[in-house]
């Protein structure tokens, strides 16, 4: 099989069932470090319900995510600029980030639109640039990084993508080590190490920076000791009201305007 991310030839790490029914080969490319799964052709399965019932982290991640992001925007972009969260799930993140003051917006190809509604993003080439697009629980669902990263870029003219996975270092970890895998759920189909991100982001001109589970590939420079510090929660946890100072939140404003528009 050859690498989905960097078309080197793979060999076979392990099989193990995934939704507790296929037996699936997991493949590590020793080029760039990914591990993925073979063809995934159980996915429509597996996005029968595109938020699992197993995700008691949601509002949680939501949160935490908020934070980490309020800091890193406030401080280290454009704080006033227009930004975008791709596979937004059911835009607890995007109102969370407008409650504080960011112009943010959302898709996502797979969920409903539940809490940001009249915020949808035109997601074709044309539709407006992005300062900044997050991309949070993504890149372990697609079976083409590279495609996804590519045509998010074409789409939103952004120079900065600011998302989360867990890496591994090494070779790929035994199945029953990793809780990463989601076996069970069938969503989790490709797995990175830090080489294999920075070798993305070098395939699109861009610096690739990690802090925790949060990572940036940006055409920007940014101070990685920063990144760090801005991204400790305690300092991302009091900074968090911030915006609201500088920006303004836009939760009544974007009241007003739903309902000058009629929305129910």
């Amino acid at each position: 099989m050859r690498c989905r991310i960097c078309d080197s030839s793979t060999r076979q790490a392990f099989t193990h069932k995934v939704l507790d029914k296929y037996d699936c080969t997991y493949y590590f490319c020793a080029n760039c470090g990914g591990l993925q799964t073979e063809d995934p052709h159980w996915l429509d399965e597996a996005y029968a319900s595109p938020v699992t019932s197993a995700d008691t982290g949601l509002v949680f991640r939501n949160n935490y995510l908020a934070r980490l992001t309020s800091a890193v925007l406030l401080v280290l972009f454009d704080r006033r600029g227009r930004f975008l969260d791709v596979a937004g799930g059911y835009g607890i993140f995007t109102r969370l980030m407008r409650d504080v003051g960011f112009d943010y917006y959302w898709t996502d190809k797979h969920c409903p639109n539940l809490t940001a509604r009249g915020f949808e993003a035109d997601m074709h080439p044309g539709g407006g640039r992005y300062t900044a697009v997050t991309a949070f629980e993504v890149m372990e669902h697609l079976a083409d990084p590279i495609a996804f990263v590519a045509e998010l870029l074409e789409n939103t003219g952004t120079d900065t993508i600011i998302f989360t996975t867990e890496l591994f270092a090494g070779e790929p970890p035994a199945p029953e080590a990793w809780w990463y895998y989601t076996f069970a759920t069938g969503q989790h189909i490709t797995f990175y190490q830090r080489p294999t991100l920075e070798l993305i982001g070098k395939r699109f001109g861009m610096h690739f920076y990690s802090s925790g589970i949060l990572h940036i590939w940006t055409r920007q420079k940014i101070n990685p000791i920063a990144l760090r510090i801005l991204t400790w929660l305690p300092v991302a946890s009091a900074l968090y009201l911030l915006p609201r100072v500088v920006l303004g939140s836009r939760t009544w404003a974007d009241h007003e305007s739903l309902m000058r528009k009629g929305a129910g």
